[in-house]
Parts: structure tokens; sequence; C-alpha cells
């Protein structure tokens, strides 16, 4: 998949990102070297290799699951501005 300045473009609008026309070409190099490495990746053979969370086995230490102080909803919503029964009311958000 070649990426090119059209590409990277439309990109960066989509992320909100403000790129410089003159810098389109540069990063439509850097992405397609990036892209270049994902598909070398792809040749790797990984048959019989168990997935893995970490370099490290490592055990991670364990809580007790007990209810906290967060039952106390006048003490949670205490600085909620704006509230309704023992709900935070929030703005509504549409795209």
């Amino acid at each position: 998949m070649a990426i090119d300045a059209d590409t990277v473009r439309k990109v960066a609008r989509l992320a909100r990102i403000a790129t410089p026309e003159d810098r389109l070409e540069q990063l439509a190099k850097e992405l397609n070297g990036i892209m270049s490495w994902i598909e070398q990746l792809g040749e790797v053979d990984t048959d019989g290799v168990e997935p893995m969370t970490s370099a490290v086995a490592v055990a991670l230490p364990m809580r007790d699951d007990v209810v906290t102080d967060g039952g106390d909803a006048e003490r949670v919503l205490g600085n909620a501005p704006k509230r309704a029964g023992n709900f935070y009311v929030v703005p509504k958000v549409l795209e």
C-alpha cells in the first residue's frame, strides 16, 4: 500500500494535525518506510510461538475485591456541577 501526499493530507485533517504543505511529501516517504517494516513482520514465521503480554514473565499483584467509600453518593457527587438524584448530569455529545 503506497501512501501519497493526498493520503497524508487526509489523515492529518482527520487527526486534526496542522501539517504544512511542504512537509507532505517527506511525511509520505516516512510513512511508506514504516509500512514496509510492517510488511516485513508479516514474513516472520510465528508458528508455535505463544502470545505474550510482556517480555518478562511477571505475575501481577492481586488485591481483595472489596467495596470502598464509593458507596457514599453525597460525598462522591459533592463537587458535581449538575446532578439529578444520585447521578451526574452531563451535556449531550452529538457528531
